[in-house]
């Protein structure tokens, strides 16, 4: 029996250690397990950019391109009605001055919450009606400019309601009214608007869908 036991453990096809077959076992699921993982991570440091790019894509394009408001007074009506939401191009007045006609919107001046506006309005939406170093003032329900009458084809004849005292207007600022304009608080009773308080263009009404166009 002595002799059987030894010759057992001389054996070359009897291995006495597990080691080498066990770790041959185990190599190949560890490397596949290490490859998930970094392809996992890398899986997922890939959406991490593409997410901060994005936001970063929207920060700049909501800070220096275009920005959406929603419309909470009947100010402008009928061209643009409560409820409605509208595009405002930021970057149109970095190329060019507003025109007559524009519809803008612009930071409320402190004169214009005192006057006639809520306090919580913030920002606010009027249509350019005179430019810097015109002369604007009214006869009836007509507006003259250099005292001259202006063409306003952008709304139906409608009562001015209060009237527009003559003045000129200062240089880098504008006078702007609301389409509503019997029910507008605007530069008749606040002022000219400084240019560095617009926002910029309206471009686009984008809701309700069934009047999704250029206002």
């Amino acid at each position: 029996m002595s002799e059987g036991t030894e010759h057992d453990a001389a054996d070359p096809g009897h291995p006495t250690s597990s080691a080498p077959s066990d770790t041959s076992q185990v190599a190949p699921s560890t490397t596949k397990r290490a490859d998930a993982s970094r392809s996992t991570s890398r899986a997922i440091g890939e959406w991490v950019g593409v997410l901060v790019l994005a936001l970063l894509a929207a920060f700049v394009v909501r800070a220096f391109i275009f920005q959406t408001f929603y419309i909470p007074s009947g100010s402008m009506e009928p061209t643009l009605q409560i409820g409605d939401r509208i595009v405002v191009s930021k970057l149109s007045y970095r190329i060019h001055a507003p025109g007559r006609g524009d519809i803008i919107v612009f930071h409320a001046p402190p004169r214009e919450q005192s006057a006639c506006a809520d306090p919580q309005i913030k920002d606010l939406v009027k249509r350019v009606i005179g430019l810097p170093g015109e002369t604007i003032s009214s006869r009836g329900n007509q507006v003259l400019i250099n005292g001259k009458p202006i063409a306003q084809p952008w709304f139906p004849a409608t009562a001015l309601g209060p009237a527009i005292e003559p003045q000129t207007i200062p240089a880098n600022q504008y006078f702007v009214m609301g389409d509503n304009r019997t029910n507008s608080c605007d530069s008749r009773m606040w002022g000219t608007l400084p240019r560095t308080d617009i926002i910029g263009h309206v471009v686009l009404r984008i809701w309700p869908i069934n009047r999704i166009g250029i206002p």
